[in-house]
């Protein structure tokens, strides 16, 4: 990684889960306690109300309490984003503005979803989203849930608004990150864990994980190796990842599902449906091989 890259929100982010009650209610003293573990073990900041955090399912005012109570634990040195965004923009510019009262450092903004706009209006709506707050954006792009790609184009032409400064990339394009590091000053985090290591290799910031709820100290390790200029642990560490990084993110199961299968979180919202017991028992046979490697 080149020593300039820049870092708005920090290195190591995890994409929180949402614990909820065996009733299923919001667990602000759940989520406390949850955000003080990732922050002990090695997170620099978190992302509360992503998909992993269920944010489809959670209502405003449950988004707000969340941001809340994890403000409260773990004070102001921890770059806290809420997630925003989805199909209507009066909705995200709401839920934007109501982060920022909450507290929120930041603003994790997913592409607006299932009417997939073109281009030019998928811009307009980051655009707006930026001009309705002072908090800086850390633009989603994730077109295998949206169903459509924010192009790289379109990123450059984002880049240019002083608040639009990051980018969670779920593309799957390492290409085109490229590109677009090469191009911007915008701050590029990984949102799929097989490619942490390399984008940041490239160039990028760091990543915003789903398996760092469980793992924050496994999944943080090779990017510690990478700094300290040991490439070839990076790689043998981030190798010792993979199966439960392919358990809990390409089985099939959404990552909240197997994230909460392995914490004491509560149950998920349906839609979903928690891990069968096979599924839970693979989980946590991979966990506990990874903590002992």
């Amino acid at each position: 990684m080149t020593a300039t890259a820049p870092r708005p929100f920090g290195r190591t982010l995890c994409a929180m889960i949402t614990p909820f009650t065996a009733a299923g209610a919001l667990d602000p003293d759940a989520a406390r306690a949850h955000a003080a573990r990732l922050v002990a073990e090695g997170c620099d900041g978190i992302v509360l109300s992503g998909t992993t955090g269920e944010s489809p399912t959670t209502t405003d005012a449950e988004k707000s309490a969340l941001l809340r109570a994890v403000r409260a634990e773990v004070g102001d040195g921890v770059p806290l984003l809420s997630g925003v965004g989805g199909p209507d923009t009066a909705a995200t510019l709401r839920l934007a503005r109501q982060a920022e009262e909450a507290g929120a450092d930041g603003l994790l903004v997913v592409s607006p979803y299932y009417s997939r706009p073109p281009q030019a209006a998928v811009e307009a709506y980051f655009l707006r989203v930026a001009e309705s707050t002072g908090l800086p954006l850390m633009v989603y792009d994730i077109p295998g849930r949206t169903g459509v790609r924010i192009e790289p184009a379109t990123l450059l032409r984002l880049a240019e608004h002083p608040r639009v400064v990051a980018v969670k990339d779920r593309s799957l394009d390492l290409l085109g990150a490229t590109k677009v590091l090469a191009r911007t000053s915008l701050a590029y985090y990984s949102g799929s864990e097989e490619l942490n290591l390399p984008l940041y290799a490239v160039g990028g910031a760091g990543y915003v994980s789903t398996v760092a709820n469980v793992a924050p100290r496994q999944v943080r390790a090779p990017l510690d190796a990478f700094d300290a200029g040991r490439t070839a642990e990076a790689a043998r560490l981030n190798g010792l990842t993979t199966r439960l990084v392919e358990l809990m993110m390409a089985s099939g199961l959404p990552g909240t599902v197997t994230a909460k299968a392995l914490l004491d979180a509560g149950p998920v919202r349906e839609p979903l449906q928690p891990a069968g017991h096979e599924a839970a028992d693979g989980l946590r046979k991979a966990y506990e091989e990874l903590l002992a490697a």
